[in-house]
């Protein structure tokens, strides 16, 4: 047999979830409403008109979760903490009770010998902050800093790994753009604001983890960063390919990595905004010194020229909307890339995975890489017995983690992988019909069965290799 695959011996082998998905307890300790609240419970805009109002009561589970992590044999947990339940109008001092359940669960981790990764922010915004103009708004960036700094000085000195934002993309694009994450709105020029004021709180933010924390800390941002390729050489179509990955990417990596964006960005967005939004000192302020970067890969994209013009048909996995995330590029076709798909439609495609660590291995010489989020859904349920065997859940992983493994060999200094998700949870406007975790959930019952696929990554995660050839389960 070919030798197994080993990782380096401090890789860390976690698994990734988000407050609004996993906690309930909406109302619970001084919560108050989210933007997330608001969109679900808006008849139409989740499948089935399903909430996170009770999620899978992690809240209240934390312990039984965070047990279940140990003896899965994780050595680290990406958690994110819900701001509404922090500072319930993004404004003014901290709510202790709900600081005091993030102390809890870090101090359950930590007894387990589980590292923590704190993120910041994963899409829940104070529902009083939209209400105030959200995202958009220069404001709003000012509070994240604030309220990173609360978090910052209350939870320093027990949390090593922050992460500002999670995927930031797709709070500006699909938020305000196509509109089928919250808040809901279709306004193009709203969208790119959106983004240049996340660039901004994500600067902001960092400076204020900096002064709040002690020298060791590690401040990331996490990046749903695009695989974007041309279905030919065809000059058109590398042009089209240009503009999805400066609106996909370049976005948000150039301030961030760079303290700049791409040079043709607000060309091939004039039509759209006039981009004042942009003030002396912003790309300054967004280009903070980073001690590393978290990437989260799914699928790739394929795109084209539009073959016929604006409106031509979008299936670039982003949900069914009017209204496009890419403002600025009707003239540009997207395609449904070749091959195995799982639940969510999206194509299954390791290569992409290996070429974007690559990427920012050379975009971004000696910050190291995190995977923060890779993983697939299937329509995942028990046997007669109970148990829930996935085993194309173990084929996607095995793919995935050859390909970080690859890189690795390649130069590539990936730190660490967490698996999204921990467990099946309220899939955003998808509702609980996606089911992405490695434990299934009972919706009914609240009971937690690990799938084959948990057991699988347990051994892979406990021997620190990944075996060279895929064994079927």
């Amino acid at each position: 047999m070919p030798e197994p695959l080993t990782f380096p011996a401090d890789f860390l082998w976690g698994a990734a979830t988000s407050a609004y998905q996993i906690e309930g307890a909406v109302r619970e300790d001084g919560r108050t409403p989210s933007i997330w609240d608001t969109f679900s419970h808006t008849p139409g805009r989740t499948a089935g008109g399903d909430t996170g109002d009770v999620a899978v009561e992690h809240y209240h589970r934390y312990r039984d979760d965070v047990a279940l992590m140990a003896d899965l044999g994780l050595n680290a947990y990406r958690f994110s903490v819900s701001w509404s339940r922090v500072q319930p109008t993004g404004r003014g001092p901290a709510v202790q009770r709900g600081l005091d359940f993030y102390r809890r669960l870090v101090d359950e981790l930590l007894a387990r010998g589980i590292r923590p990764a704190l993120t910041l922010y994963h899409w829940d915004l104070p529902q009083e902050l939209e209400d105030a103009g959200g995202w958009p708004v220069r404001e709003t960036a000012l509070r994240f800093a604030e309220y990173a700094s609360l978090v910052g000085e209350a939870l320093g000195d027990r949390v090593s790994s922050w992460i500002t934002l999670n995927e930031p993309w797709c709070s500006a694009f699909l938020g305000y753009g196509s509109g089928v994450h919250a808040p809901g709105r279709t306004d193009p020029a709203a969208a790119l604001h959106a983004a240049h004021h996340l660039n901004l709180a994500h600067g902001l933010g960092a400076q204020a983890l900096r002064a709040a924390l002690p020298a060791r800390a590690q401040i990331a941002v996490s990046l749903n960063s695009a695989v974007v390729r041309a279905v030919s050489d065809d000059p058109r179509d590398q042009d089209a390919r240009r503009r999805i990955d400066d609106l996909a990417n370049g976005i948000f990596h150039g301030p961030m990595l760079h303290g700049a964006y791409p040079a043709d960005l607000f060309a091939d967005t004039a039509r759209v905004t006039d981009w004042s939004c942009v003030r002396e000192g912003d790309l300054a302020a967004a280009h903070q010194p980073l001690d590393a970067l978290g990437l989260n890969y799914y699928t790739p994209a394929l795109v084209s020229a539009a073959p016929d013009g604006p409106g031509s048909r979008r299936a670039d996995g982003h949900g069914a909307s009017d209204h496009s995330p890419w403002p600025g590029s009707d003239d540009v076709a997207f395609h449904q890339t070749p091959g195995e798909r799982t639940e969510m439609g999206w194509t299954i495609d390791p290569t992409g995975l290996h070429e974007l660590i690559m990427r920012y291995t050379r975009e971004a010489p000696g910050l190291p890489l995190y995977i923060t989020e890779n993983g697939a859904a299937y329509d995942d349920k028990p046997d007669p017995e109970g148990r829930v065997h996935d085993p194309e859940r173990i084929a996607y992983l095995h793919g995935h983690l050859a390909a970080v493994r690859r890189a690795i060999a390649d130069g590539a200094d990936v730190r660490g992988y967490y698996l999204w998700s921990l467990l099946d949870n309220f899939e955003w406007s998808y509702g609980y019909g996606k089911r992405f975790g490695a434990v299934y959930v009972d919706y009914e019952t609240q009971v937690r069965t690990p799938k084959s696929s948990a057991h699988w990554y347990a051994t892979v995660a406990g021997a620190g290799a990944l075996p060279s050839e895929l064994v079927a389960d």
